[in-house]
C-alpha cells in the first residue's frame, strides 16, 4: 500500500502538474448538468466536511474529493457504460484505493433523477 500524503498539494505528480491544472480548470467552468447539480449539494457542507471539485490526485483529477475523509466521488456519463471506459476506471479506482482514498461512483442519471438517494450514500461513508 501506498503511503498516504498529509498535504494536498502533495497530491499531484510534479512532472504534469501544469498540465493537469489547466485540464482541471477548464473543467470546473464546463460541468455536466450532473456535477453542477452535486456540487451545489456538496459545498452547501451540510455533512460538516468540505469537497474540492476537480482536484489532482497523481495522474488523474477527481470530480470531487474529501479530503479530509479519504473520499473521492466520481460522476459517470454514458461514456463510462463502454468497456475500455470500464477498465480504465477500475484502474483509476485502484490506485485511488492503493492511496487509502474510498471511491464511489454515479451515474448522471442517479443525481438527476435521486438526489436524496445519492446523498444518503454519500452521507454513509462521512461517517
Amino acid at each position: 500500500m501506498m503511503k498516504k500524503f498529509s498535504h494536498h498539494y502533495q497530491m499531484a505528480v510534479p512532472n504534469s502538474y501544469d498540465q493537469l491544472k489547466d485540464f482541471a480548470r477548464k473543467n470546473k467552468n464546463k460541468m455536466t448538468p450532473a456535477e453542477e447539480m452535486l456540487w451545489n449539494q456538496l459545498r452547501k457542507n451540510d455533512m460538516g466536511v468540505k469537497f474540492r471539485r476537480q482536484h489532482i490526485i497523481g495522474d488523474y483529477i477527481v470530480d470531487f474529493v474529501c479530503l479530509k475523509k479519504w473520499l473521492v466521488i466520481e460522476v459517470d456519463g454514458k461514456y463510462h457504460d463502454t468497456t475500455e471506459q470500464q477498465e480504465s476506471d477500475d484502474i483509476r479506482t485502484e490506485y485511488l484505493a492503493g492511496l487509502g482514498f474510498s471511491v464511489i461512483r454515479f451515474t448522471n442519471e442517479e443525481i438527476l433523477n435521486d438526489m436524496d438517494a445519492v446523498l444518503k450514500v454519500i452521507e454513509q461513508y462521512i461517517e
